[in-house]
């Protein structure tokens, strides 16, 4: 405060000839760029007010995002201004980061005006929030509702009552996603019917006549000291009846409209190049997911020499075990023997616990600055039925922790030899080390610190996964199996899904590819295999962002020899933030340059 009242005290000061100079010189580039970023971040904010909240920015907890065709036409325009305004920035003018970021979003916003056109006059838009199928069996407001419900803050009386205003415009929310669905099936922009199926179990609860078996009811369930009794009173009671009297109504409506319309009228073909802009959108969904230039082709041959490779692996595995030659036999005393599996979800919660801790004790050893924002170990809500464990990503300014949701309801499917690579990859060194690192790099404007690329994401996440070996994990064979068996899913992956969209695989064929190749029990392929229906190329950049990573590290040591610090090139994969792979390998061949030309004496930091 000090500081700005004297800065003030000399602009008042100033002389009218200097103060004049100063209000006609242009606006520097990087400053002007800085604004138009910001300016950038903050409309992403008010157009999706849940984002907001999910990032710990305060003042939108009480909205949400309008899904009419007039908001979906108000952001393409929105996107097609921005691109023009952007393009004008002359990058001779910028800094090296400035002209990264501007690269960086403007092939952003060139993949989503592609992504538009494909689309036409329809009410869909490039963005998440936008796109043509509202409600899967990965995503929509059955899953993402809850989600919000537990990354609101809820510290005050004023926290509640904003929540129930969001609360109360869940109905129009739902009905302008049920339009956006008719308008779906009158264009043929449906999902595959044979992919929908589970998509109204995963309704019931909130749909049903309990209100308080609802995750959205969870916050009223345990009042902060700071409410008073009164208010609680309150607040639970004005909770009670915009449940009871709207929201789950509203539910139970789209329930109907999914069960009667929408999963019966839904494409009889699997393949996102099925779909009525062709073969493009699939194209455009691999360009975006794995931010390469790689095709279908070219990415399911790369599928299948890692699922042989990993194989291998697996088979040397099962000798070391005691199954010499016999990898399906192991592969069976795996997935029935007992002592594999919890029966209690609290034993499952403590077992990841513990390789939290032993995993938050290896960190240094591997990275040269480690971010400050702790992680929890938390379970799924028991909703989410058998989606897979994942990580809900802290504040962007350090008010909110990140946590590992684990799922241990489904724990039948999930044997403990698998909870190692999970944990690692989810929470530490993978998903959380990640996003922390990227939110506290406060030199970099606000959308890089909180960008996602699936690519360098999930890529990193699989890479952290393998980590694992160094940090001490995988001593059991059967806990180094699971890890295998976690690297062959993400490779059978490139396999089932370019065959999926692009080679006309049956939901049957990839079923059976997870099942004999990765080894998953039959109920975890079906949900994995409709989950690659409904989100066509996301699961790609797991494995290609992976060995683009693993590559970039065996360049570096090649060229640094003796030099090579596993410490420094972790930080030189984080600190610039998530990237496109294509830019990260040109930011690790400009870090291997400064290596190179670091004095010798200089030590590590």
């Amino acid at each position: 405060m000090k500081l700005a009242a004297f800065a003030l005290g000399l602009a008042l000061a100033a002389p009218p000839a200097i103060a004049q100079a100063a209000k006609s010189a242009p606006t520097p580039p990087g400053k002007a760029l800085a604004a138009f970023f910001e300016r950038e971040f903050q409309q992403g904010m008010r157009e999706s007010p849940e984002s907001a909240t999910l990032l710990g920015i305060p003042g939108f907890d009480d909205r949400v995002t309008d899904f009419s065709p007039a908001a979906v036409a108000r952001r393409r325009a929105d996107n097609a201004r921005a691109y023009a305004e952007l393009k004008a920035f002359d990058p001779a003018k910028l800094s090296p980061q400035d002209r990264l970021s501007r690269e960086m979003m403007l092939d952003d916003l060139a993949q989503g005006l592609a992504m538009d056109r494909l689309y036409g006059k329809l009410p869909f838009g490039s963005g998440w929030v936008d796109g043509p199928f509202p409600v899967t069996p990965m995503s929509g407001p059955q899953q993402s509702l809850p989600y919000i419900a537990r990354g609101t803050p809820f510290r005050h009386k004023a926290d509640y009552e904003n929540y129930l205003r969001r609360l109360g415009q869940v109905p129009r929310v739902l009905g302008q996603m049920e339009d956006r669905m008719r308008a779906g099936l009158a264009s043929g922009w449906v999902p595959p019917k044979e992919a929908m199926q589970a998509v109204p179990k995963q309704f019931e609860t909130l749909a049903g006549a309990d209100v308080t078996a609802t995750p959205l009811w969870g916050p009223f369930a345990k009042f902060p000291d700071a409410v008073a009794p009164a208010d609680r009173e309150r607040l639970a009671a004005e909770a009670r009846r915009v449940l009871a009297e709207r929201v789950h109504p509203a539910f139970a409506k789209l329930k109907g409209f999914l069960e009667a319309e929408y999963i019966p009228g839904g494409a009889t073909s699997l393949a996102a190049s099925a779909l009525p802009a062709g073969k493009a959108y699939y194209e455009l969904l691999v360009r975006r997911h794995t931010t390469t230039s790689l095709t279908a082709d070219e990415i399911h041959a790369i599928g299948l020499a890692e699922v042989a490779r990993i194989r291998k692996d697996m088979e040397a595995t099962a000798t070391i075990a005691g199954y010499p030659g016999d990898l399906e036999r192991y592969k069976q005393h795996l997935k029935t023997d007992k002592r594999y599996y919890f029966t209690r979800g609290e034993d499952a919660l403590a077992y990841y616990r513990d390789i939290a801790k032993r995993a938050d004790a290896e960190l240094p050893r591997l990275f040269a600055e480690l971010p400050r924002l702790p992680y929890g170990v938390r379970p799924m809500d028991a909703s989410q039925g058998d989606n897979a464990d994942s990580y809900s990503a802290g504040a962007l300014d350090g008010s909110r922790a990140g946590f590992f949701e684990a799922n241990v309801v489904s724990l039948a499917t999930r044997p403990k030899y698998d909870f190692e690579a999970t944990l690692l990859h989810e929470a530490v060194p993978g998903h959380h080390l990640q996003n922390a690192r990227a939110m506290e790099l406060g030199d970099l404007p606000r959308f890089r610190r909180t960008a996602w690329y699936v690519a360098y994401g999930e890529g990193w996440a699989l890479y952290a996964e393998r980590l694992g070996y160094a940090m001490g994990f995988y001593k059991e064979p059967e806990n180094r199996f699971g890890a295998l068996s976690a690297e062959m899913l993400r490779a059978c992956r490139l396999v089932v899904d370019t065959g999926l969209h692009a080679k006309g695989w049956t939901r049957e064929q990839v079923i059976g590819y997870l099942v004999d190749n990765a080894g998953l029990h039959e109920g975890f392929a079906i949900a994995e295999a409709d989950r690659y229906i409904v989100w066509p190329g996301q699961a790609l950049g797991y494995k290609i962002g992976e060995l683009r990573i693993r590559a970039l590290r065996a360049r570096a040591e090649k060229a640094l020899g003796g030099r090579f610090d596993i410490r420094r090139f972790h930080n030189a994969l984080l600190d610039d933030g998530p990237l496109p792979l294509t830019v990260l390998e040109a930011r690790i061949d400009h870090w291997i340059a400064r290596e190179r030309a670091r004095p010798p004496q200089e030590k590590p930091s």
